[in-house]
């Protein structure tokens, strides 16, 4: 059996072709960071705009390297939501040409289910792992953050962002600073030869009581601190950048993996955690996957990191949480799938 897999929710391309045993026999992304680097974020209409140029190119080169032509594909899956309606609707519709053209299922993937999965599939051509169920998922990225219990049948939020996700933090912080976009990698290099204990930044919390995410007043703690040291969000070079703004940067990523690691040990002392999977943008950070790694050898429970590779909007968590929602439940028997700029984790 070989699954496509088409991602085009928001800034970045992808196809990719997977077996039945969720082996990634390609995985093609065509990033668009150039393209919205200038304006600091990504502008919806440029996306949109560019998936519709870089779909077919991306779409021939994961066959390609599947060695794999149209006619051996058994199964279409494509993003239909959350994420920018513009961008959707190309790789959905696109999804729905070759579906009904081949005669073939189309199974519509949340995104975030997408990511959440990911952190199953292995590189270097190994099947993916077998999903232990129940599990727990961190799915951290540039506009969610999202703490669920994931059973064989269902999908249960525990907590949610309120605010700033984590990635979306991480691009702020880096803009006012004059770094540039996107944030996590930069300030994830610029921590490691950083001090993260030397400022205690805030830990934010709902006042509800609530474990729920919140990064706003993290972020506009560092603002202030900006602020004060005239920083105005002209260019700079990181490498030049002074030691004080070094170890403030190196605070503010601590101050971000502290909030997911106290949300993550507070389920654990309530619930109990057995194993838990992290995924998402913010998953590729070098201090995240450390510090959780070392909290699960603590507590002797499993802690599972996606490859690198897979952090990122890619095709290949698409098809494969495609793969596994077939396998369970046939192809949909719903009407056609509509894009969705909304699509919680959990719902149908």
């Amino acid at each position: 059996m070989l699954v496509l897999g088409i991602e085009t929710s928001c800034d970045e391309t992808s196809v990719a072709v997977l077996d039945g045993d969720g082996r990634v026999l390609s995985n093609v992304v065509s990033s668009q960071l150039a393209a919205h680097a200038p304006y600091g974020g990504v502008v919806p209409e440029i996306a949109a705009r560019a998936h519709l140029e870089n779909l077919p190119i991306t779409f021939e080169q994961a066959l390609a390297e599947a060695h794999a032509t149209v006619e051996q594909i058994d199964l279409v899956a494509a993003t239909a939501g959350p994420g920018l309606i513009g961008a959707l609707l190309v790789g959905l519709s696109a999804g729905k040409a070759l579906a009904f053209a081949r005669g073939i299922p189309l199974v519509p993937v949340n995104h975030l289910e997408g990511h959440l999965f990911s952190a199953f599939l292995r590189a270097g051509g190994e099947p993916a792992l077998p999903a232990d169920f129940p599990f727990h998922g961190l799915v951290v990225s540039g506009g969610h953050a999202e703490l669920v219990r994931v059973e064989s049948d269902r999908i249960s939020p525990i907590a949610r962002t309120r605010d700033d996700a984590p990635g979306e933090a991480f691009d702020k912080v880096a803009r006012r600073a004059g770094l540039g976009y996107p944030g996590g990698p930069v300030i994830d290099r610029i921590a490691a030869r950083g001090n993260g204990s030397r400022y205690p930044l805030p830990v934010g919390r709902t006042g509800d009581g609530s474990n729920d995410f919140s990064f706003s007043g993290l972020k506009t703690a560092m603002l202030r601190e900006f602020q004060k040291r005239d920083i105005t969000g002209e260019p700079v070079d990181s490498a030049s950048l002074s030691p004080d703004v070094v170890d403030l940067l190196a605070s503010f990523q601590r101050a971000i993996v502290a909030a997911l690691l106290d949300r993550v040990e507070t389920v654990h002392r309530s619930a109990g955690i057995r194993m838990l999977a992290v995924s998402g943008g913010v998953a590729a950070n070098s201090e995240l996957r450390r510090t959780l790694s070392e909290w699960g050898e603590a507590r002797r429970l499993r802690v599972l990191l996606p490859e690198r590779a897979y952090t990122t909007d890619n095709a290949a968590m698409i098809a494969f949480a495609g793969l596994l929602h077939y396998r369970k439940n046939g192809a949909p028997e719903r009407a056609a799938p509509v894009a969705r700029s909304r699509w919680p984790l959990g719902t149908s």
